[in-house]
Formats: structure tokens, C-alpha cells, sequence
């Protein structure tokens, strides 16, 4: 379930810890104990309403320069 998972790392901060480094680091601390989850992927620039359409995101998934809201949030 793991390596299923880790294809759902590519974009994130952290998946420089998935073995993408020099220091040894095979796998992110998040990882493990990840869940998929609906977010909407919003820019922090983007003022409200954010009407994108939800996407599965691991609950630990982040990216410089955007937020994760509820799927059904707006504002």
C-alpha cells in the first residue's frame, strides 16, 4: 500500500524524504500513517469563493504557495 501511496507524494514538500536525497532518508515520516482525502488544492493568492473542484490529495500532501481546504469549503 505504500508504494501506492508514495505516487500520490510527487508535488509535495516533503517528498524529498521518499529516497530523493542525499542524506539516506528512504521514506517520509508522513507516509505510514497517510490517508487519501478529498481537498481542494487552493493558491494562497486566490481569494474566496474557491470554487476548483476537489481532488484526492494524502492528508499530509503540501505545497509551497498553496493551502489544502475541505472539499466543500468555499470561503
Amino acid at each position: 500500500m505504500t508504494i501506492n501511496k508514495r505516487r500520490r507524494c510527487v508535488g509535495c514538500h516533503d517528498n524529498f524524504y521518499n529516497g530523493n536525497n542525499p542524506l539516506g532518508v528512504a521514506e517520509c515520516w508522513s507516509l505510514k500513517d497517510a490517508k487519501v482525502v478529498w481537498k481542494k488544492e487552493v493558491p494562497i493568492s486566490q481569494v474566496p469563493p474557491w470554487t476548483q473542484k476537489a481532488r484526492r490529495f494524502l492528508n499530509c500532501y503540501h505545497q509551497t504557495g498553496y493551502v489544502y481546504v475541505c472539499k466543500d469549503q468555499e470561503r
